[in-house]
């Protein structure tokens, strides 16, 4: 399956809420959710989509649609970490969204160094940060507790990252991430919790999708 390359507000609205995937647009009168808050297609708000009756499977269907589209992962590497988080101890659909919280793209996007995680997803793939000292260039990349990531030093002259710098700290970062806009910097302070990952999905329907 090949990634989406059409318009990801889309994308929102055929999930009916904010996956917040271009950044500080959502949060204006611009959003087309806040426009157009119905299932996108050609007959609009009156779209047979919208009136069929949802069964468990749809549910389930759509909440792991959902978080794919969230953390912008293709369904084979999305398989892949529910595999993962099946090996692991406690309850599997926390142990999943822990692992995509993990993402390095997703760490530098929840740490205000991105507007979205499709911008923190190319700001990895471009080369400009380092993990403990070493480049890394893989948005996939699971970060531990102790990393230190930080802006290589030939990429902060950029005017991105200048502006970056002069901005003041951001609210609502999560409390096991420790961003640094002067240094340019972030500490992994610890792995996350349930309770601390603020996303808006119900990961118990995930795990019920693939253990049909």
């Amino acid at each position: 399956m090949a990634r989406h390359t059409g318009p990801v507000c889309r994308l929102c609205r055929r999930e009916g809420e904010k996956l917040f995937l271009k950044g500080a647009r959502c949060l204006t009168p611009k959003c087309p959710v806040e426009k157009r808050g119905y299932i996108p297609g050609q007959h609009g708000p009156n779209s047979k989509a919208k009136r069929v009756k949802t069964s468990d499977y749809s549910l389930q269907l759509r909440e792991k649609q959902k978080v794919r589209r969230l953390y912008g992962i293709l369904e084979a590497q999305f398989r892949r970490y529910f595999r993962e988080a099946l090996k692991k101890r406690g309850v599997t659909g926390e142990q999943l969204l822990i692992l995509l919280e993990r993402r390095l793209d997703n760490v530098i996007y929840r740490s205000g160094f991105a507007a979205s995680r499709a911008n923190a997803r190319q700001v990895v793939a471009h080369a400009h940060l380092t993990v403990n000292g070493h480049p890394v260039d893989i948005p996939s990349y699971l970060v531990k507790a102790g990393d230190k990531i930080a802006v290589r030093e030939n990429s902060r002259p950029l005017t991105y990252w200048k502006v970056l710098g002069e901005e003041k700290n951001v609210p609502g970062v999560p409390q096991w991430l420790s961003p640094d806009r002067s240094t340019l910097s972030i500490i992994v302070q610890s792995l996350p919790t349930r309770e601390q990952i603020e996303a808006p999905v119900k990961e118990q329907l995930v795990v019920e999708y693939y253990s049909r």
